[in-house]
């Protein structure tokens, strides 16, 4: 199985990345965790032949900016996109006119599932539980190909956030703070409190994205914080656009 971070900031492209988007290939799936900018670069990676899955953690814009690049895809086994409860209308309003080109009317079939909260068969398993966030918002654990795959952005310390993680292969965690900040009020994580969240789950490796674009302003202070972390958080990633990782 391959990950590969396909944006790495959170709020804002800079030089530094493309805003939120994960791919994870997986034997018969190629599944995206969100739809920042970075997913414009999927077709860098997948061969477009197995059916694309999609999860949405929420509606921010640095989440979904991308799905206006949908239509430059050819996926010959068609989309779906799986989103909170409500989130069928919402795609319906910014995917679509006069903003883009509609979903219906993309190049191959794509449709917006709405998941409620719990453990769903997709035929895979995935579990969605909500994040602490201003808006409402989903961290999701997949289970497949024998691994566990768990995506927690944007969010702050929350106990779902530690049971989406449970013995996960890979947990990815947002890293909007520098170490030793907190914002109270507009909840976030700093990478002590990523790493916390990992232990506590026992999540057998940790890779933090979603930098805030207005605090990590270069590559080295992401490097800094591995640096800095990896000896209590063995095989730390502090992900940069188009980073590769096998699990």
């Amino acid at each position: 199985m391959k990950v590969t971070f396909l944006g790495t900031n959170g709020w804002f492209d800079t030089a530094t990345g493309n805003t939120v988007s994960v791919l994870v290939q997986t034997e018969e799936y190629d599944i995206i965790f969100d739809a920042g900018n970075g997913i414009a670069k999927a077709d860098r990676y997948i061969s477009q032949e197995k059916p694309v899955i999609l999860f949405l953690s929420h509606f921010h814009i640095d989440h979904i900016a991308g799905l206006h690049t949908l239509v430059k895809f050819r996926l010959k086994a068609g989309l779906k996109i799986y989103t909170l409860p409500g989130g069928a209308a919402h795609l319906d309003t910014f995917v679509g006119e006069p903003f883009t080109v509609p979903l219906n009317n993309l190049p191959y079939p794509a449709h917006a599932i709405e998941l409620e909260e719990g453990t769903h068969k997709l035929p895979f398993t995935v579990e969605c539980l909500p994040l602490i966030h201003p808006v409402p918002c989903f961290g999701y654990r997949v289970e497949i190909d024998g691994k566990i795959i768990a995506y927690c952005t944007d969010t702050g310390v929350c106990d779902n956030a530690v049971t989406l993680a449970r013995d996960a292969d890979l947990l990815i965690t947002e890293c909007a703070l520098k170490p030793g900040e907190e914002s109270p009020g507009w909840p976030h994580l700093n990478p002590q409190d990523a790493i916390g969240i990992a232990e506590k789950a026992h999540a057998k490796r940790l890779a933090l994205m979603h930098f805030g674009a207005e605090v990590y302003k270069t590559l080295g202070e992401r490097k800094a914080v591995q640096d800095e972390f990896e000896k209590v958080s063995p095989g730390l990633i502090a992900a940069t656009d188009e980073m590769t990782v096998e699990i």
